[in-house]
């Protein structure tokens, strides 16, 4: 596929983009810090060299008030515009166009001296804001646009307004956050107000042709949100102020609808962005939930908008569009909308990166160089670990041998795949299907390695992953007693009635999988969530419609706290949420008794409870396979050679089921190789 559409240039203002792909905002941490700028630079040279149209970095702040965190990004200075030349010159000397986007934070700033247009507490930070005074709120429109002019003295070929995720222009566009009664609220027309100064103001102090983007919300998916009517003339009137170009934004990060997660349906919002283009005359570029150039010619071929943002994918892989371009997008590295690294890093005050590419944000420091010596790699297990791997070690130039005793590459990630909403974690496993064989890595499938075998090797990398974890029950052989594995890989099918032993991630998992209807499509998701037509329903947020969950599953732990606790911090709110529109019922502090035909008797509270149920599926975590391990390193002992081994992914270490840990692990090994 050529992507003609996604492959030609755009002009905005008196910049040219050399395709319409950009690089969506996203906060790393590499933004907050001068001695991090070496670091943000190469991150952004490494995607404008993927021949990325146009890069978008994460929010700076126009003043302290805006602050994302204490001591966080701002351009407000002379002297930080300078120090930002060394970003645009490196993305510029890659032949790339990158924008910076102004962000203030307003109630979501996570400190004590955050303002908003009035003082009603965010649900997700701890610090109420203060009620920005009528002064103050236009000295904060004015900080804005110098941001703005600031950003033409460093460089930057472009910038970005951020009006959209519930930060401070979205709180005061919408009267959930908005009860002033001056000439900035009261009335529909008067929130607009602040948003269309910030772009009149802009636009004064840089002339007519510098593009300024701005991200609206088209649905803020939030109680006491804007209706469709507002965004539109919003819109009509951002147009007027003088924006180059909209870019899309959904949801506000306090609303109860997942938006980017991996359960999201890909492409789900493109019609809320072809609802908007047909309104404006301006540009429009598509965002969330679009992961592949394919997707993105689509959406551009349909004339839904004119441009495409990618920005988690970008992190996944850099060289995308260079791909799609050079006909490779077979060896594309899809992100699988996990959120682990990137977003839940950055939500726990962590430098970002990306679970399928731990390179990402790390570009200075964890570089796979061209090896000196050519030694020869054999790597023992095709899970994420091992073929992470096996794959960067080759990508070095190593002579590298996989070996994986089943027929199939992929170990504990196969499953996985089986969940419901997370049928993307496939396109990691045809990613490394498809480096392996462009890397000429000997795959031997259906071959399991000994230590003699490995003798030969200069280097042995073990990830021989886990095996599931068999607690000592009474009646644990009994026919109703079935592993999560056999499950999710359809070796069986459990009955109606199902108990799941086991609350941790794989337990979450398999009781969604148990109660998913398959049947569900877009509109199903949308109508469970109570997405609604924001022309009726303001904020685009309706009644949610109950889910009809294709098997009654009770979820049960020892452990005495919440269920779910321990999920990612940006996604495990909606997990739990699914459990509970599935009515699953959920029970912890629990003591297994026993298994027999009646069912599985447990202890709850001091009182025995009998489960009538057709199966209980064992979700008891994991139990690391090393043996081979302890034998390599044995051999080379015995025989006075010496051989390198090292051991990683769930060999290493079981808890739970931690690609991301496992494929960083595989890369940093190969890396040191």
């Amino acid at each position: 596929m050529n992507y003609p559409h996604l492959l030609t240039p755009i002009t905005l203002g008196n910049l040219t983009i050399r395709n319409r792909v950009v690089m969506g905002s996203m906060h790393t941490g590499l933004e907050d810090s001068v001695r991090d700028l070496p670091a943000l630079a190469a991150y952004f040279a490494e995607r404008a060299r993927g021949e990325v149209g146009l890069i978008v970095t994460g929010g700076y702040a126009p003043n302290k008030r805006g602050w994302l965190k204490p001591l966080a990004s701002e351009l407000t200075t002379r002297l930080q515009a300078m120090r930002h030349r060394e970003v645009t010159g490196a993305v510029h000397d890659e032949g790339g166009a990158i924008a910076l986007q102004v962000l203030h934070a307003g109630r979501y700033g996570y400190h004590p001296l955050s303002v908003s247009a009035s003082n009603k507490k965010s649900p997700i930070t701890p610090f109420r804001p203060s009620a920005l005074s009528t002064k103050a709120v236009d000295r904060t429109a004015t900080d804005f646009a110098k941001t703005v002019a600031l950003a033409v003295k460093a460089g930057y070929d472009a910038v970005e307004v951020m009006g959209s995720e519930g930060y401070l222009i979205n709180q005061f566009l919408a009267a959930r956050t908005n009860d002033r009664t001056d000439e900035w609220g009261g009335t529909a027309q008067k929130r607009m107000r602040f948003p269309l100064e910030v772009v009149r103001r802009a636009r004064d102090l840089v002339g007519d042709d510098f593009p300024i983007m701005y991200r609206i919300s088209l649905l803020d998916l939030v109680e006491g949100g804007q209706t469709w009517d507002e965004v539109v003339e919003l819109a009509h009137g951002l147009e007027q102020a003088g924006v180059t170009l909209l870019n899309t934004g959904i949801g506000w990060h306090e609303a109860r609808v997942p938006t980017i997660i991996t359960q999201v349906p890909q492409g789900a919002w493109r019609s809320a962005t072809a609802r908007l283009k047909a309104e404006v005359s301006v540009p429009v570029c598509a965002s969330n939930r679009i992961n592949s150039p394919a997707m993105a010619e689509e959406i551009l071929a349909s004339g839904e908008a004119d441009l495409v943002s990618m920005a988690r994918p970008l992190l996944a892989d850099p060289e995308i569009v260079a791909k799609a371009r050079a006909g490779r997008a077979d060896e594309i590295n899809t992100c699988i909308a996990c959120n682990q690294a990137c977003l839940d890093h950055v939500f726990k005050n962590q430098k970002a990166s990306c679970l399928v590419n731990p390179r990402a944000c790390r570009e200075t420091t964890l570089v796979l160089s061209p090896t000196v010596r050519k030694k020869t790699v054999a790597v023992v297990g095709a899970g994420p670990a091992g073929l992470s791997a096996a794959v960067s070690a080759a990508e070095r130039g190593l002579a590298v041998t996989l070996f994986e005793k089943s027929g199939s590459v992929g170990g504990q990630f196969r499953l996985a795949m089986a969940v419901p909403g997370k049928e993307d974690f496939a396109e990691t496993l045809r990613y490394y299907t498809r480096r392996l064989e462009v890397l000429g890595v000997d795959v031997r499938l259906g071959t399991e390695a000994t230590a003699a075998d490995l003798a030969a090797y200069d280097e042995v990398v073990v990830a021989t992953g886990v095996r599931p974890r068999v607690p000592e029950l009474v009646g644990i052989d009994h026919d109703k007693v079935v592993s999560y594995a056999d499950v999710l890989s359809g070796a069986v099918v459990p009955g109606r009635r199902v108990a799941v032993i086991g609350a941790g991630g794989i337990g979450v998992d398999v009781s969604h999988f148990l109660t998913h209807d398959p049947a569900d499509d877009l509109d199903d998701w949308m109508a469970h969530w109570g997405v609604g037509d924001p022309s009726v329903h303001p904020g685009g947020l309706t009644e949610r419609k109950p889910r009809t969950p294709v098997r009654e599953v009770t979820l049960l732990q020892r452990k005495t706290t919440p269920i779910g606790i321990g999920l990612g911090k940006t996604s495990g709110w909606a997990h739990r949420a699914v459990l509970k529109q599935s009515g699953v019922v959920q029970v912890s502090g629990v003591t297994y008794d026993r298994v027999d035909d009646e069912g599985l008797h447990v202890t709850v509270d001091g009182e025995p409870r009998v489960l009538d149920v057709d199966h209980v599926v064992l979700c008891a975590g994991q139990e690391s396979v090393r043996c081979l391990y302890d034998e390599v390193l044995t051999a080379g002992s015995s025989d006075g050679r010496h051989r390198r081994a090292h051991l990683i992914g769930g060999a290493d270490v079981a808890a739970e089921l931690d690609a991301k840990r496992a494929i960083e692990q595989g890369t940093r090994v190969a890396a040191s190789l």
